[in-house]
């Protein structure tokens, strides 16, 4: 077991993980890309950021066990990707354009200025 504080900093870059994992995977869908950047991604473009997104999700996994027992880790772990889903699903609704920070290297369509 870790210290308190170790514990939360590990269950804080877990949460960070998620988000980025769903956001990922999000913007790996054609209507949320057209969403955040007007246009849909080509397929390895998409490929890149579903394996990203499937990384991001096993990492949180790895860093809720290392901060507890299995059984509590594993409870935790799918309260995060819960909670991350369902921001990842508010910005989407709300500031769309706000998940492209996931993907920098992604540019939008020509003549997107927004």
């Amino acid at each position: 077991m870790h210290e308190p504080s170790d514990a939360a900093w590990l269950l804080a870059a877990a949460l960070a993980a998620s988000v980025a994992g769903m956001g990922w995977l999000a913007l790996a869908m054609d209507v949320h890309a057209r969403q955040v950047w007007g246009r849909a991604l080509a397929p390895a473009g998409a490929r890149v950021l579903r394996i990203l997104g499937w990384l991001g999700l096993a990492v949180a996994l790895t860093l809720c066990l290392a901060a507890d027992h299995p059984s509590m880790a594993a409870l935790v772990w799918v309260m995060a990707l819960a909670g991350a889903a369902a921001g990842v699903a508010f910005v989407l609704a709300w500031r769309a354009r706000w998940l492209g920070m996931l993907a920098p290297w992604v540019r939008g369509a020509r003549g997107d200025r927004r």
